[in-house]
């Protein structure tokens, strides 16, 4: 072996690699993004979940325990409501994760040592079942008692029979914690924007490779009717992968699907669109396939670990929330459990819908602009 030969070599291997941003960026960037993701972002021990508490009690005790059960951190008021059965509304809507009654016989319950408050969970997501849970075990009714009676700690309370289960869980949706129900719906999501992303994001640069994009661009047609003429037969083909998922998720693992089909049909479309989008505005930055290829794998990681389909979306703080809401695949999971697994329709669910369709709009008008910068 000629050691100066093997150098060489070596050192146009780094030439090339220097020379080829795409590749360095992903030498650099993907260990940066799983270090921050996983380090930073995901968070399996859950805080802050999205809840509404119905208090028809409204006496001192039942508000002590109400601020118990909020001083835990584990859940935290986003809604008002004044009956269970708003609270249920918002619950199938996706719009809770947890919902806390307090009966209007709080105070007879407690001084016969019973039941005195129920937790509602949306069990759809596993995590946030387990999660829940702890709320069970908190020491309720000598909290509660301190907004009726004096003692001093550890002292036993005068007349109040002790209970075993002051605060009960009921979990909705998935009460036998199947992981199946979680995830089938997800996957969808997950093989959607791997495939429509990766499927477009090469298809406009193997017309430039194969020298086709100088024939396209002598022919009467115009930009916007290129772009969508690329876009249009992989909506088919998503929508086939679509049908396969639920189909085989409801046959070998029993998914149910408690809403609309043609809503969960019409979740997939909207992902399809943004998928397809997001993969037209790779095309025009990538030179090569291979480089298309490489793109999509920083698309696709975030959407993997940040949309609430593999960790859960309330464990990540405040800014990876903020990154995570701009991805497509965050609003499609939210979406696709609540037509699935809740019976929700999507109009119940419009600020996801809205937010699918301000991300195509942005990324097909930024495709447009950028295709027409390149043929200039």
């Amino acid at each position: 072996m000629k050691w100066r030969r093997l150098f060489a070599v070596v050192f146009k291997e780094l030439l090339q690699l220097r020379r080829d941003r795409v590749t360095l960026a992903m030498i650099v960037g993907i260990p940066v993004i799983q270090l921050v993701v996983f380090g930073y972002a995901i968070n399996l021990t859950l805080r802050g979940l999205p809840a509404a508490i119905v208090d028809q009690a409204s006496t001192a005790g039942s508000r002590a325990l109400v601020m118990d059960v909020l001083a835990t951190g584990v859940v935290e008021p986003v809604a008002h409501v004044h009956a269970p059965e708003e609270l249920m509304d918002l619950l199938r809507r996706g719009r809770i994760s947890v919902g806390i009654v307090v009966p209007p016989d709080f105070e007879r319950r407690r001084a016969e040592g019973r039941e005195v408050a129920q937790v509602l969970v949306d069990a759809s997501d596993t995590t946030v079942q387990s999660a829940a849970a702890q709320l069970a075990q908190v020491p309720l009714p000598e909290a509660a008692a301190r907004g009726t009676l004096s003692r001093a700690p550890g002292e036993a309370i005068s007349g109040v029979p002790p209970t075993t289960r002051p605060i009960s869980v009921v979990s909705f949706y998935n009460p036998e914690r199947r992981s199946q129900l979680n995830i089938v719906p997800g996957l969808i999501g997950v093989i959607l924007t791997m495939t429509m992303v990766l499927f477009t994001a090469v298809a406009v640069v193997r017309e430039r490779e194969r020298g086709n994009m100088e024939l396209l661009i002598a022919t009467p047609i115009t930009r916007s009717e290129l772009m969508l003429g690329k876009v249009l037969p992989y909506v088919g083909i998503g929508l086939v992968q679509t049908t396969l998922v639920i189909a085989l998720g409801t046959w070998l693992f029993a998914v149910p699907i408690r809403g609309l089909l043609a809503d969960a049909y019409l979740a997939a479309g909207l992902l399809i669109f943004a998928n397809l989008s997001l993969g037209l505005l790779i095309s025009t930055r990538a030179r090569s396939q291979f480089q298309a290829m490489q793109m999509t794998f920083f698309v696709f990681l975030p959407s993997i670990l940040l949309s609430g389909f593999m960790f859960p979306f309330a464990g990540l703080p405040p800014a990876a929330q903020w990154l995570a809401e701009v991805i497509p695949m965050t609003h499609f999971v939210r979406l696709i459990r609540g037509v699935m697994l809740r019976g929700a329709r999507l109009s119940e669910m419009w600020p996801d819908v809205l937010a699918l369709l301000a991300f195509t709009g942005a990324m097909m008008t930024l495709a447009i602009l950028r295709f027409r910068k390149r043929l200039d």
